[in-house]
């Protein structure tokens, strides 16, 4: 039989390792690594796309919503239904004026062939030395962890999502932006 104060040792360390598995810490970790803090500054980053003038940095889409997602790699099952679900949602991102971003490893030539395969209009980023998904604890050997992100507008970091089911995810996130986008206060938050 174990005494009172073992008991109640070994009660607030499980307790303590289920807070943390659930992220409701302010940082917490993930299997790719520490997570950025919710409520701060999201990890600036500047990576080649194959879209537009061939790069895309965050401090580029201030002033707009930022659903960034990392995924493990172009053409396998799950990454490609979780680009179609995006692809399918896109007009209602833009119409709350967020942008979507994929980062995973590949390079901006098997992204180019990826979003002429699956018809994707948004940017994917290549991430090949992992330096973004590990900002974003997203990193796991030489692949991204399939996580995602949403960033207001002023670069803040609002919403982490870990535990992704490709199907449904997109679905997931939109809810989650329209919720944060109606808590906005004027000034604060808004969509530009």
């Amino acid at each position: 039989m174990i005494s009172r104060r073992t008991f109640f040792s070994i009660l607030f360390a499980s307790c303590f390792t289920i807070i943390s598995w659930l992220h409701l810490t302010p940082t917490a970790d993930a299997l790719g690594g520490k997570l950025p803090a919710i409520n701060q500054l999201a990890p600036e980053f500047t990576l080649p796309t194959n879209t537009g003038d061939g790069k895309i940095s965050l401090s580029d889409l201030r002033g707009k919503w930022v659903v960034l997602y990392f995924y493990p790699k172009d053409f396998t099952s799950g990454c490609t239904i979780e680009a179609r679900r995006f692809q399918q949602d896109l007009p209602k991102y833009i119409d709350k004026h967020a942008q979507i971003i994929g980062v995973s490893a590949d390079d901006v030539d098997s992204h180019a062939e990826f979003c002429d395969s699956e018809g994707l209009k948004f940017p994917l980023l290549a991430d090949t030395t992992g330096a973004v998904s590990k900002a974003y604890g997203s990193w796991i050997g030489f692949v991204s962890m399939r996580h995602s992100f949403i960033i207001d507008p002023e670069g803040i970091l609002r919403e982490t999502f870990v535990k992704v089911n490709p199907s449904v995810h997109s679905t997931e996130v939109l809810a989650q932006l329209e919720k944060l986008q109606s808590m906005a206060t004027p000034g604060k938050l808004s969509a530009s």
